[in-house]
């Protein structure tokens, strides 16, 4: 995984850090690193996923239900599949709360809860 931090500027791994504590405060998951991204599993999924760019976080949560907000910029359903929530972040307090709110929600879906399948 240390291979995503590489030659990122410093606060693009600060924001990654703060992702990865919000994920952390679901407990417990799985990385799910791949060549672009790093992914978060839970027992049943990948539920949320991000890449670090030079600029911020690109991203996605797997929800249960649609939203349509900032900092989502495009969700999109596949079959079965819960909404997935892509999503751009530059600065640390575009994670506020609710933001929080949308990682935990995504998490039981990593965890089966709603059951996706």
């Amino acid at each position: 995984m240390e291979d995503h931090l590489l030659r990122k500027p410093q606060h693009v791994i600060e924001l990654y850090q703060y992702f990865v504590a919000l994920v952390e405060a679901c407990r417990p998951f799985d990385y799910a690193p791949i060549r672009r991204q790093i992914g978060f599993q839970g027992r049943s999924r990948i539920f949320a996923a991000v890449r670090l760019t030079s600029k911020g976080l690109e991203g996605y949560l797997d929800l249960a239900r649609r939203i349509d907000r900032v900092p989502f910029k495009q969700v999109a359903k596949f079959s079965k599949r819960p909404f997935v929530h892509h999503f751009e972040i530059v600065l640390v307090d575009e994670m506020d709360e609710e933001f929080a709110g949308w990682v935990r929600e995504s998490y039981s879906v990593g965890e089966g809860l709603p059951d996706f399948g």
